[in-house]
């Protein structure tokens, strides 16, 4: 079923809200009430609503603003993704952004810590969340924040991976953790983002990569922008012919993951359905590829 599911758009968002609600339940039952903040843009999002509401005078409320405030900040963000990063990526950054919004605001947080050991906490916390944003991008999804930026940044040729951007982010996220309250919250933070992580790349699995060889008579560049402005990805064409036609045919190279699949089909059935194409699972791709956050 989870396969299936994966090999559908539909299903896929599917998924993704799903991992957006486990994600939430992970911050908010335990990271949230052990006076913790996560990493990336959400942590930053925890920062400003603890700074909002000690500016207020308020100790707290029956919901968490941090998710709004984070909706709120991924606003300009959305545009960046609208003009530069396709209009597919823009849909599914919408939908599952306003998933994690939603979850954030809707899961109760215990006015006491559901485990007395911050270190439990941190560990629960961290893995639960992480699941739920694994099954997020193994989904094809982007929740917003740094991904936006990272991709956006590096789309125009800088040279700084979104990995390395989110750490850098991290750190001084955590330095700014560190002047606002106080050391141990800050290493208790710091681990809960480490746990998270692994959890992340333990549930991560679009990182199957596929080669696909696409034969189409047609030489339409509807097809090329598709594959390069929705499932941002690189073409190499050669120019063959049919042995028993004799005709032209235009052959296409694309590396991709095997979930973006089923979204190349139906772009295909509308442009060229005549056209066919080729998958070959398990090949190694390294270097200049991206293995793909959405």
């Amino acid at each position: 079923m989870l396969n299936s599911a994966m090999h559908s758009r539909w299903g896929r968002i599917g998924m993704a809200i799903v991992g957006a609600g486990i994600y939430a339940l992970g911050i908010n039952l335990f990271v949230v009430p052990a006076g913790l903040i996560t990493g990336g843009m959400m942590g930053f999002c925890q920062l400003l609503r603890s700074a909002l509401l000690g500016l207020l005078g308020i100790k707290s409320l029956s919901f968490d603003l941090t998710g709004i405030i984070y909706y709120v900040l991924n606003v300009p963000l959305f545009f960046i993704a609208y003009r530069y990063l396709g209009h597919m990526f823009f849909r599914n950054t919408i939908i599952c952004t306003t998933a994690y919004t939603v979850f954030m605001s809707i899961v109760p947080i215990p006015s006491e810590p559901i485990v007395g050991d911050v270190l439990t906490g941190c560990l629960l916390g961290g893995v639960i969340s992480g699941v739920g944003t694994g099954i997020a991008l193994t989904s094809g999804c982007c929740g917003g924040g740094l991904d936006i930026v990272g991709l956006f940044m590096s789309k125009k040729g800088v040279k700084i991976t979104v990995g390395q951007f989110g750490m850098a982010f991290n750190f001084v996220l955590f330095a700014l953790c560190w002047m606002m309250y106080d050391i141990p919250t800050m290493i208790y933070s710091v681990l809960n983002n480490i746990f998270h992580g692994i959890a992340l790349d333990r549930a991560h699995r679009q990182s199957v990569t596929v080669q696909v060889l696409i034969f189409t008579k047609l030489d339409s560049p509807d097809l090329n922008r598709y594959i390069m402005d929705n499932l941002h990805r690189g073409i190499t064409r050669w120019e063959g012919k049919g042995v028993y036609t004799g005709e032209d045919t235009h052959i296409l190279c694309v590396c991709m993951n095997k979930y973006e699949i089923e979204d190349l089909r139906n772009a295909l059935l509308k442009i060229d359905p005549k056209a066919f194409f080729i998958v070959q699972e398990g090949v190694h791709v390294s270097r200049n590829f991206e293995r793909r956050l959405s």
